[in-house]
Formats: structure tokens, C-alpha cells, sequence
């Protein structure tokens, strides 16, 4: 099977080109056949009013790629400058392999690829600014 399998949760939403999908009661399993389809989980879903700090930004804009609200090519400048500006300042090996990831993805034009990594830094970023003085 080719294409991208998304595995769905009771009543889970995802928005695919524009439409939203709601699951049944049961877990499913949806296979997307058409390539560059724009699919974006909605739990993972970050909303403008919550782009509030660095990481939450870049995110952003893969998101809304991937929902189909934004030029992949347009934003991809967008997304390597911000991923740039966040490995100046999270410079540990783990932020750095997923900022890499990030990197790669993007350039590679995979953007669900893209966001996860980012995703994966909000918590970072979270404890770090939780931690700085007031």
C-alpha cells in the first residue's frame, strides 16, 4: 500500500484539503492515496491565538502548509530562517537532532515530518521559559 495511513481515534478530527472529517466510534484507518493532499491532525492543531513564543511560530507556518492556507515553496524560507534562529538558542544534542530533522524535512518537502519534529521541542521550550527570570 502507497500512500500516507492515518490511524484514527474515536471521534478524532483531521482536515483534509480544507474539509473536516470526523471519525466514527471505533478506531480507523483511513490510506490516502493522492499525493500533496494538505491533512492536518486537528489534536495537533495549534491555533493563531497560541503562537505565542518562537517554537510555537515555526510551527505555525508548517502548519498551515499543511492545511493547504500557505505556498510550501513560499514558506519555506519562512521555515529554515526560524528553525535557524531556534538552534541558536536550543543547543543541546537532542533540540539540535530534531531542529536537523526539521531541517531536512522541509527541505525535502515534508512538512507533517517538518511540524512533528518541532512539536517535539514546545516542552523544551516551555521548561525553558518557565524557568527565566522574571
Amino acid at each position: 500500500m502507497t500512500g500516507l495511513v492515518l490511524k484514527l481515534a474515536p471521534k478524532e478530527r483531521v482536515l483534509i484539503n480544507g474539509a473536516v472529517i470526523e471519525n466514527g466510534d471505533r478506531r480507523s484507518r483511513l490510506a490516502i492515496m493522492t499525493p500533496n493532499a494538505h491533512i492536518l491532525r486537528l489534536r495537533d492543531a495549534i491555533h493563531p491565538e497560541e503562537v505565542n513564543t518562537p517554537v510555537r511560530r515555526v510551527c505555525y507556518i508548517a502548519q498551515l502548509v499543511l492545511s493547504g492556507d500557505a505556498d510550501a515553496d513560499e514558506a519555506k524560507m519562512q521555515l529554515l530562517r526560524g528553525i535557524e534562529q531556534l538552534s541558536q538558542v536550543l543547543t543541546d544534542n537532542d533540540s539540535r537532532t530534531q531542529l536537523t530533522v526539521a531541517t531536512t524535512a522541509v527541505l525535502d518537502g515534508q512538512h507533517y515530518q517538518a511540524l512533528k519534529a518541532l512539536r517535539s521541542l514546545l516542552p523544551r521550550e516551555e521548561r525553558l521559559l518557565a524557568a527565566r527570570p522574571s
